[in-house]
């Protein structure tokens, strides 16, 4: 099928459809040979992939997503509109254009397309020599006779079209924001076979994907094991791509903090972490010693990135088994709009978000949860029934409430069961906290360090190793806990899979090399459970694309333990920190109604009904940003004005929900010293954008606050609707800013709605 003409040649696209069909590497007959003055033909090389308008912007279904080929067969194309990946088949295959559409080409040099070390030999999958220079690579070095396999280990055989298969399943059973699952988009899978007595028999199959909507590519490999002998698998670079430079420098750079290209990774290999930089222990930019032509003097530049686990895996495959590697997600940024639409860290922020909610949109689940401290049935109860009493949608058995997943009594199980159906009849889900880490088991279960030979070592100090016969059966555990009382949710604490463990007696790993690993495969597995019976899980790591639901929006215990009125401008700072690389949903708050490690009766907000003020600027703070709350205390409410109260903003908040769930854009840090904003945008909203204004001092005050509103969509002209029902129109300039005034008593909350004129 023909569909349009693209830098002098015709773009054959293929249909992106779930029969799969293999496409020959060589095509039957090779073109005849040009004259020596003949122009290039522009086609054996694609450069050029038209974006559509700002993707951000979208308001409607986005363009398809699909896989190309072009006339010569020789090169295979994913593009969505927005970003694209070229590979190179033929003599061997290589990725030979990565990048934003219509912006500059990433890729600087050609790579393998995967590195397997087995059996203590590093083999390259693919990947091509002959380019002259590291620094830019010229569409006449991808003509046929110029270029030659780097590798004869593995050489690829073809591909075929696929499906984009979910990589866990999702059960839906509470409210979302509707994102397909899995994301729709287009595939391909690449075969290579082992061609060396190393490698002889073993297979690799690569898979590209490509999503609808974001500036994504996914990237995961599959190892089969044909051989007919045992491996090990010592080491797995999924992904490695010669980028070009983000900055160069002749010197090295003061703290060795360079520019970087304008590329993220996702992967479901995180951990150790609350944000995604201190839990990506999977990717990593590092010097290219081959680029001899780059500026830097000691070839320092970080511009090769790669992919791979931090140790091992270090697993052993019999014959016939397969090892799934874990996926890599090329996020790429342009800069597209940030002129108008505001900063480049709001934009980038902005397509990580679009990300998440594409690639894990269990995340946009955000039910109002209670935290009861006590598991005691009389108090459990009450608590519930001030939960469906006021709105709220889910109650935890939090920390320190008493409750024990690891009991097996029968008339223990059987009594929590009974509380559970007692709130389901009452339309509120239950969920329950489960501490792993930071305990020690015993010498013979914990993680033993690396250092020393002795337990301990571990992220917290002391950990049990999840690979150990213990981990297995707590895991194991806790599966039968949920399913026999019935329970919605886990709030887990741990396990923290990037601790090391030098046991060579745990059940679950031979040593170090594959102990990380072992872990991590553990509890990505139990996630994965969780996700498909529809539990919502609350972890304290970056477990999101495992099937993770929430962490933490970022904050200091000990700061909860402040006065009362301090907290609410600690929770907004957090809030406004916090969304910058997460949606509202994917971070939880915390508000202390009773007493949390330490500070007495002035940092609590009972008794509720005296403190009504603080109780207040908590409800307006996190659900004005559309964030949930650790809201930890024996009851919501002990008056009828405070159960007024709650009820009044837990209906505003579903009111609004669609809105304040959306993206927040970042204003004003709050400082306490003039009024703060939280700003919700969603162009394909019929509420376009909301905004809350905080006045923390002590002065009632009149302000002429700027609204960006560039991400909302709108243009020209907007009509704001402001809390007491009023409406008036609002001029928007060039850069879709408009300036509302607003009067705020000393401390007070409002709040205003914009729409399309």
């Amino acid at each position: 099928m023909v569909r349009r003409s693209f830098a002098g040649g015709l773009l054959l696209v293929l249909p992106t459809c779930t029969e799969t069909r293999t496409s020959p590497v060589t095509p039957p007959a090779p073109p005849a040979p040009r004259a020596a003055a003949a122009p290039l033909d522009a086609s054996a090389y694609p450069t050029h992939f038209p974006s559509s308008a700002d993707w951000l912007l979208a308001s409607g279904r986005n363009p398809p997503a699909r896989a190309s080929r072009f006339p010569d067969q020789r090169f295979v194309t994913l593009d969505n509109f927005i970003v694209h990946r070229t590979l190179l088949l033929e003599p061997d295959a290589a990725t030979t254009s990565l990048g934003i559409n219509d912006e500059a080409e990433q890729i600087r040099a050609l790579e393998p397309e995967a590195l397997l070390t087995i059996d203590g030999a590093t083999h390259a999958v693919g990947g091509l020599r002959g380019a002259p220079d590291r620094a830019f690579l010229l569409p006449r070095w991808l003509q046929r006779g110029v270029l030659q396999p780097s590798s004869s280990s593995f050489r690829c055989t073809g591909f075929v079209e696929a499906a984009i298969e979910p990589w866990l399943e999702w059960k839906r059973v509470r409210h979302d924001s509707g994102a397909p699952w899995p994301p729709r988009g287009a595939a391909i899978v690449l075969r290579f076979e082992g061609t060396s007595p190393a490698t002889r028999g073993i297979t690799v199959r690569i898979h590209h994907e490509i999503y609808e909507g974001v500036p994504v590519l996914g990237k995961w490999l599959e190892l089969e094991n044909g051989s007919g002998r045992a491996i090990t698998l010592d080491a797995c670079v999924s992904e490695r791509l010669a980028l070009v430079e983000g900055e160069s420098s002749v010197e090295k750079r003061p703290g060795g903090a360079w520019e970087l290209p304008p590329i993220e990774v996702l992967s479901d290999y995180f951990f150790g972490g609350s944000d995604r930089d201190s839990a990506d222990k999977f990717s990593r930019f590092l010097p290219d010693p081959a680029y001899t032509t780059q500026v830097n003097y000691r070839l320092d530049t970080p511009c090769l990135l790669e992919c791979a686990p931090p140790i091992g895996p270090g697993v052993v495959l019999p014959p016939g088994g397969t090892f799934r590697s874990p996926r890599t997600l090329l996020v790429v940024h342009d800069d597209g709009g940030a002129s108008a639409g505001g900063s480049n860290r709001e934009r980038r922020g902005l397509t990580l978000r679009r990300a998440w909610r594409t690639l894990a949109p269990w995340t946009s689940e955000n039910p109002l949860m209670m935290h009861v401290r006590s598991s005691e049935r009389a108090a459990f109860r009450t608590a519930i029934d001030q939960c469906a009493a006021v709105g709220f949608e889910m109650a935890i058995y939090t920390f320190g409430s008493g409750l024990d997943m690891e009991s097996r009594e029968p008339a223990y199980v059987a009594a929590i069961k009974e509380d559970v159906d007692y709130a389901h009849a009452k339309g509120i889900e239950v969920g329950a906290y489960s501490l792993f880490s930071s305990r020690s088991i015993g010498p013979e279960v914990d993680v033993v360090d690396p250092a020393t030979g002795q337990p301990g070592g571990a992220q917290f100090g002391s950990a049990p190793c999840l690979a150990s016969d213990w981990g297995a059966r707590y895991l194991a555990q806790l599966r039968w806990f949920i399913e026999a009382t019935g329970l919605d949710l886990l709030e887990h604490d741990g396990p923290y899979p990037g601790d090391r463990c030098a046991s060579t007696s745990h059940a679950g790993h031979r040593g170090l090399a594959d102990s990380q690993w072992a872990q991590w495969r553990a509890s990505a597995d139990f996630y994965g459970w969780c996700r498909a019976r529809g539990v919502y899980v609350n972890q304290p790591d970056w477990h999101f694309l495992a099937g993770g639901s929430k962490t933490a929006m970022g904050y200091r215990e000990t700061n909860w333990s402040l006065p009362r009125e301090l907290q609410p401008l600690h929770a907004r700072q957090n809030l406004f920190d916090g969304t910058w690389e997460k949606t509202p949903s994917m971070g939880w708050s915390f508000v202390p109604l009773t007493e949390y490690q330490g500070g007495g009766a002035a940092a609590t907000i009972e008794p509720l009904a005296e403190h009504l003020d603080a109780y207040e600027l908590h409800l307006a703070s996190t659900l004005g940003a559309g964030v949930q709350a650790c809201w930890r205390g024996p009851r919501l409410y002990d008056s009828d004005a405070t159960r007024e109260l709650v009820t009044r903003w837990v209906t505003w908040f579903k009111a609004h929900r669609p809105i304040l769930e959306s993206d927040l854009i970042h204003v004003r840090r709050p400082d306490g010293r003039d009024v703060d904003v939280q700003l919700h945008v969603n162009p394909r909203l019929e509420e376009r954008a909301l905004a809350v204004f905080f006045n923390p001092l002590d002065v009632a005050v009149t302000r002429e606050i700027t609204l960006p509103l560039w991400y909302s969509g709108l243009r020209g002209a907007a009509r704001i609707e402001r809390s007491d029902g009023s409406s008036a129109p609002l001029a928007l300039d060039a850069a879709a800013r408009g300036v509302v005034t607003v009067q705020l008593a000393a401390g007070a909350v409002d709040w205003v709605v914009v729409k399309r004129e």
